[in-house]
Order: C-alpha cells, then structure tokens, then sequence
C-alpha cells in the first residue's frame, strides 16, 4: 500500500464504523478489511474483470476459502435474478455469518454484492472494491444497496454498511475516457450542493482533473468521498441531511428507467442536475449565473444538459413512483446558491413542466 489515504465513515448501520481507503496498490488492504474470523469469500465482479477477479482470488486464497461469481455488467446486474444466483452459490458453498462477500466492479456490482451480503443470513461481512470512479465516490460509500425492477431503479434494497471500501486508484488507470466522465457528474454534484472547490478545480482545467494519474484528480475524489462519509455517519439512513446527495437524482432516475438503463447514470444525473437548477431558478431560488455554471461545467465534463421535449408524460409518471417522493408529493433537492442545499417539495406540475422546456431539445 502506497500513500494511503483513509477516510472515516460513522454511523449507526450494521456493521458500524468504517474507513474508505484510497491509494494504489491496495491488494493488501482487501486482507485488512476482511480481518481474522472470515473463511470463505465470494467475489462479486462483471466479465470485464474476470482476471482481476482471478488474481483476487488467488491472492486471498493463501487465507481464505475463495469462490467467484461472475455477473453482467452494468444495471443489468441489478435485478433479483443476479441476485439469487450469488444467493445459490452461497447456499451451496455454505456460507456462514462468519463469511464474507467482495464486490469488485462498478457501482452496479457493488450495489448488488451489498444487497447479497445484507440478505444472505441477514448480514454476512461486506468489503467494497469499486472499479470506477463513481462506484469510489458514490454507489459503494455509504452502505446503500439494491437492485432494479420493472418499476423503477433501486426499488428494492438495504441500508447495509461495509467492513471498508477499498478504492484502489490504479484500478482506474486504464478506464475508457468515457467511464470516467460519467463518474464526474457524482462528482461535479459534491460541488454544487457543498464543496465549491471541486468546481474550482474543474474549471481550472477539465482535461488535467480527469486524468486518472494526476493529483487534482485525487483531490477531486477524495473530496467527493469525505463529503458523502461526513453525510452518512450524520445520517445512515437518509432521514435527515443525506437526502441533499440526491441533488438531480429525481429527473435522473427517470431517464435511466426510460432509457432502460441503457444509458450511463453520470449522463442521467447531469440533465436532472441542470434541470434541479431551473426549478430552483423558476422558484426564484437561484441566480441565473449559478444555473449557467452548472451547463458550463459539465459541459466541460462532455456530459449531456438537455433531453427529449416529447419524453415529460413519462418522465413525470415514473418521478411519481420514485422511493423520494412521499406519497403523492414529489420532493426535489434544488439550491438556494451553490453550496447551499433544501428541499422543494410538492412544486406544481405547471412548474415542473416549465423547468422541463429549459432542458428539452
């Protein structure tokens, strides 16, 4: 392990307290996290990492019983069919509460390893390995885990914390240019709704803060991290402050629903981000110079501002059903400026329809 960061979360979660570790070469800090009392280990990873997941295995096995269980990639993972086959391997295999359950992949392969580990004999040890920058910032921090339907996106799912997540920079290294600009809009979200410096660094230069290898990347991610781990050890279970993380969320899942999860979640959010700052800018919330910074910005991060005038009927029937309404009232995060958070809850659908049109092209 080299130049290690560690960055605590708190919390009242199963499991408790964790830390998020942050550095490369972190093989090491795998063993670490699973601890002394652990025999077998089933590690969760897409096709794309079959070999990573292999030389994983190898490794622990010097320690551990180690099994593999190979899944889709992407939100194709997320669905209770992927989940029954980890759960059958499991069962076969004999997995014990004394057990434990490695998710190595992006942010959809750690939101089911959590869901397996959580409902596997109501808890079994949890150890997150995100393999990309937004399963590092977000999907594997803060102990939340699910899987799809044909209802809508994370319906079903825990609040399940980690022994540690263990998110090992050089696993980034070789991503596709496109993978790490989706990430970004989780990122470019720890910005708008608290930390401005991450703005600061973006716009200072886009192209250098995405590269993997440089330390204005590292600071942006680590920044991103420490603001989600202050957010959940406040609140675990999003009854309080952690709703603000839903900053753009709302529009966003349901474009990932009508695109059938075909599209990348950075890409969703990014609209539903820009289209959280009309709302608020229509409330008289937020100044028109905040709004333009957020189509600047991740403009910048070559994600998507706009969407399909024609889409709203769908889009507003499928908001109704998301897990962040409350009974017949929508609630959204918007801004009262950058770094300052609320809800808006229940707007009028006229409203909402009138934000849409700043988005819809």
């Amino acid at each position: 392990m080299t130049d290690l960061t560690r960055i605590p979360v708190g919390g009242d979660g199963a499991g408790g307290g964790y830390d998020v570790l942050v550095g490369r070469g972190l093989d090491d800090a795998v063993v670490y996290a699973l601890g002394t009392g652990v025999s077998k280990v089933l590690i969760v990873h897409p096709p794309t990492l079959g070999a990573k997941a292999e030389r994983l295995r190898q490794k622990l096995g010097e320690r551990y019983q180690v099994l593999l269980a190979e899944i889709p990639d992407g939100e194709g993972a997320k669905r209770v069919e992927v989940a029954a086959f980890c759960w059958q391997i499991l069962g076969q295999s004999d997995f014990t509460r004394s057990d434990a359950v490695i998710g190595l992949g992006g942010g959809s392969t750690t939101d089911v390893a959590g869901f397996v580990a959580a409902t596997w004999l109501r808890g079994v040890t949890l150890v997150q390995m995100p393999t990309s920058v937004l399963g590092m910032v977000d999907a594997a921090v803060g102990g939340k885990t699910g899987i799809n339907t044909a209802e809508g996106k994370n319906l079903v799912g825990s609040f399940y914390a980690p022994s540690a997540v263990v998110a090992d920079l050089d696993l980034l290294d070789t991503l596709p240019r496109n993978e790490i600009l989706a990430g970004f809009a989780e990122i470019a979200k720890c910005g708008f709704i608290a930390v401005p410096e991450i703005l600061d660094i973006i716009e200072a230069d886009p192209e250098r803060v995405t590269d993997p290898t440089t330390p204005e990347f590292r600071r942006v991610v680590e920044l991103a991290i420490q603001l989600k781990a202050e957010v959940v050890s406040e609140d675990f279970r999003e009854a309080g402050r952690r709703e603000i993380l839903n900053y753009g969320h709302t529009l966003g899942h349901a474009i990932e629903h009508a695109e059938r999860y075909q599209w990348r979640h950075g890409a969703a959010i990014s609209i539903g981000m820009v289209y959280a700052a009309e709302l608020a800018r229509l409330v008289g919330r937020l100044d028109d110079a905040a709004v333009d910074r957020h189509r600047s910005i991740l403009s910048s991060l070559s994600l998507p501002i706009d969407y399909p005038v024609g889409r709203w009927g769908t889009l507003l029937a499928t908001m109704r059903r998301d897990k962040k309404a409350r009974g017949a009232l929508l609630r959204f995060i918007v801004l009262d400026g950058i770094g300052k958070p609320t809800v808006l809850q229940g707007p009028e659908d006229q409203l909402l329809f009138a934000a849409y049109q700043e988005i819809a092209s």
